[in-house]
């Protein structure tokens, strides 16, 4: 599960301020990064996930995701906006941090499940948000977020 999220993954200053903004940057990183083969298929399968239901969690965070044919390798993304976007969270605030999984359809049953309930979990914690807002780089982020989803191996 460590090797999910990679510091290449990570933009800690986006500059998207809709939600199309958002998916389009998490798409253009996955597809930088050989995670996956198709922005576009990125991107319509995070909007199709969001018309289901929010993915909007509280306190600024959302976890974005999605299980499609042309992601190659499970991976977490992570965007970090100037400014909050709405989102429909469930605290009704606007979201400037992302989380997005990105899932192969082959895998969706089992990594999917894990990696959303390993994050879920996370985000519930507040010292692990804090410390997930308050990190200055990507290596210290993706080392924040490993940890905290690998639960016991802290």
């Amino acid at each position: 599960m460590k090797q999910i999220i990679q510091p290449a993954c990570i933009q800690l200053q986006a500059t998207a301020t809709s939600q199309q903004g958002v998916f389009q940057a998490i798409a253009d990183i996955a597809v930088a990064n050989g995670i996956a083969q198709s922005a576009e298929a990125i991107v319509a399968g995070l909007k199709a996930r969001e018309k289901e239901s929010t993915t909007g969690f509280q306190e600024g965070f959302a976890i974005p995701h999605t299980q499609v044919d042309e992601v190659n390798q499970p991976a977490i993304i992570i965007v970090r906006t100037e400014t909050g976007i709405e989102w429909e969270s469930f605290d009704g605030k606007p979201t400037f941090f992302f989380l997005s999984l990105l899932i192969p359809k082959s895998e969706a049953g089992t990594t999917h499940l894990q990696a959303l309930s390993a994050l879920s979990r996370a985000l519930m914690n507040e010292e692990i948000r804090q410390s997930m807002l308050t990190a200055t780089t990507p290596t210290e982020l993706a080392n924040i977020v490993s940890q905290a989803i690998s639960g016991e191996d802290d």
